[in-house]
């Protein structure tokens, strides 16, 4: 009996073992070069306004975007993915209704909307919506 009892504290013991290697390995890639990333807001201007027409009262709208990430590292990738998150945008914007856009609500829920727009479209192609935040920082309804 005494060597079953050995046996199954051995058995036990690898089992441990095993166990806490796999959760130090796993644990191991979460981090790059043995420290996880370091918080660092960063925002990425989406280059030239963004204009599109609207429909029911102004004409179009011209509006500056830029994007908060909350790495530093994901600038580079936000950067080469430009082209498909202005179009996303674009798509989003256009042919809106002109009357909603002029008003304070309007303007947040367009906001909102593009930023999961964004998001969704980064999480598309990257994996990870990357994006913290959305900020407009020119808007003009006319």
């Amino acid at each position: 009996m005494q060597v079953n009892e050995m046996e199954n504290t051995l058995r036990k013991l690898v089992i441990l073992l095993i166990v806490i290697f796999i959760s130090a390995q796993s644990f191991a890639g979460d981090e790059k070069d043995g420290e996880k990333e370091a918080v660092k807001i960063s925002y990425v201007d989406m280059g030239r306004s963004i204009v599109t027409n609207l429909t029911d009262g102004p004409k179009y709208i011209r509006c500056d975007i830029q994007l908060m990430t909350k790495y530093a590292s994901n600038v580079d990738i936000i950067k080469l993915h430009m082209p498909a998150l202005r179009h996303t945008i674009l798509m989003l914007i256009a042919g809106a209704d002109g009357k909603k856009l002029l008003t304070p609500d309007g303007k947040e829920a367009l906001r909102k909307q593009a930023l999961e727009a964004v998001r969704k479209k980064l999480e598309e192609l990257t994996d990870q919506p990357r994006v913290k935040d959305l900020y407009f920082t020119a808007y003009y309804v006319k």
